[in-house]
């Protein structure tokens, strides 16, 4: 039988690893929280109806990438490949527009079949948030504020720049859309089979091709920000305003764009050049349609989505967290049972102890140091007879008596 190994795009996250993505994560949630966001937490699948519905059935995601799979009872389901769509779809099942507007942070695995690269797997883990009844642009600077002091709190924000667009209202989408449209195909030849199909149901999503050939096409296009009516530019300078205001940088990009009909007005990405050619760790935009296009009320709402495995490879080996345990080590048989009891104690009291299971006093020793160990509590039976334990600085080697009712008190000064 051949060794098993894990599927292709997915990955083991041991300890070191996990500890980096719980840091994004528990970050992200805390930030959130400072600006009212609380979590939600909605089902890895769903009907694909809720993501091939609102993804578009000429994305790639929708054609190429999607997990899908028909259960038992029938039903076509899939794994989620992103969070927004759950996330409106749960809006409508609870009956959430009375108590708009809603505010929720949201983490967890997402997955598509896409071609494994650096920072990019095919089951990976997103934090995002999302801002659900709110039309003003106030809504906006809020939702990009919380991810640039995300980014700061991760100690990134000096390392990505802020990518900013307006996709207008539907009437400058629609009067650009023609526009656009007579400009490609009059270089029809030149566009790949892709943008071709795109041309023809969602002509948006050529501007973001990235294909050489695509962009070079692009790159000559008339621009949607010289389309905008001026109820579009009005919403655009309050947004750039209020970043100004907050002391954000940003980066007006006219290439950006987001495909779909039901997204409006502000697009943004966070992008870096550490990654290589995978530079975006946080994205989001306005869509003020995709409820009503779900079935629910006409209800405004924007967000954003970070990739956890980027953000964490961005900030890189050094910002691992590191937690130092106290090595607990009975000299022999005859003290394991006190040591057993004294772990239970000393992790009660919220201390991270790591008691060994058996071996000899310097082999025990040992795999405190190789656990990188702040001290180690020795327990042995004169000790013990005296009331006491030993207490060694595996930093400078010193070592005490520390009487048992004061262990909590010492191990605390060396925290």
């Amino acid at each position: 039988m051949a060794a098993l190994q894990p599927v292709r795009g997915t990955h083991d996250s041991l300890p070191e690893e996990s500890g980096l993505h719980r840091l994004v994560e528990d970050t992200a949630r805390a930030v959130a929280g400072r600006f009212g966001y609380g979590e939600i937490i909605t089902p890895i699948f769903e009907f694909t109806d809720v993501f091939a519905r609102t993804l578009g059935e000429t994305s790639d995601v929708v054609t190429k990438e999607m997990y899908t799979f028909t259960d038992r009872s029938g039903d076509s389901l899939t794994l989620r490949p992103e969070g927004t769509a759950g996330i409106a779809r749960a809006f409508i099942s609870n009956g959430l527009a009375q108590n708009a507007p809603i505010k929720v942070f949201y983490r967890g695995p997402m997955f598509r079949h896409e071609r494994p690269q650096k920072g990019r797997l095919r089951q990976f883990h997103q934090v995002g948030v999302e801002l659900l009844g709110v039309e003003n642009p106030l809504g906006d600077i809020e939702v990009i504020t919380l991810g640039y002091h995300l980014l700061e709190a991760l100690g990134l924000a000096g390392r990505v720049v802020l990518h900013l667009n307006s996709l207008g209202d539907l009437e400058s989408r629609a009067a650009y859309r023609e526009i656009l449209v007579a400009y490609l195909q009059s270089h029809r030849e030149r566009l790949s089979q892709d943008s071709l199909t795109r041309l023809e149901r969602n002509p948006l999503r050529v501007l973001d091709s990235k294909d050489e050939g695509d962009r070079a096409v692009v790159a000559n296009a008339p621009r949607l920000s010289e389309h905008l009516n001026q109820a579009s530019r009005d919403f655009l300078a309050r947004v750039t305003d209020g970043l100004t205001r907050l002391n954000i940088p940003f980066k007006l990009d006219p290439l950006l764009v987001r495909g779909l009909d039901y997204y409006g007005h502000t697009a943004f990405e966070f992008v870096t050049t550490d990654l290589g050619s995978q530079g975006t760790v946080l994205a989001g935009g306005r869509y003020d349609g995709l409820v009503r296009q779900m079935g629910g009320p006409p209800t405004p709402g924007i967000g954003w989505a970070a990739g956890v495995e980027r953000l964490a490879m961005l900030m890189g080996e050094a910002a691992r967290p590191v937690v130092r345990p106290f090595a607990l080590v009975p000299t022999g048989p005859e003290t394991e049972n006190i040591a057993l009891e004294l772990a239970d104690r000393l992790r009660r009291a919220g201390f991270v102890i790591d008691l060994g299971y058996s071996g000899t006093l310097g082999k025990r020793m040992k795999r405190a140091d190789r656990l990188k160990a702040r001290a180690a509590i020795i327990v042995g039976p004169d000790e013990i007879a005296k009331g006491e334990v030993g207490l060694r600085d595996l930093e400078t080697g010193d070592q005490q008596a520390v009487a048992l009712d004061a262990l909590e008190a010492a191990l605390a000064r060396l925290v």
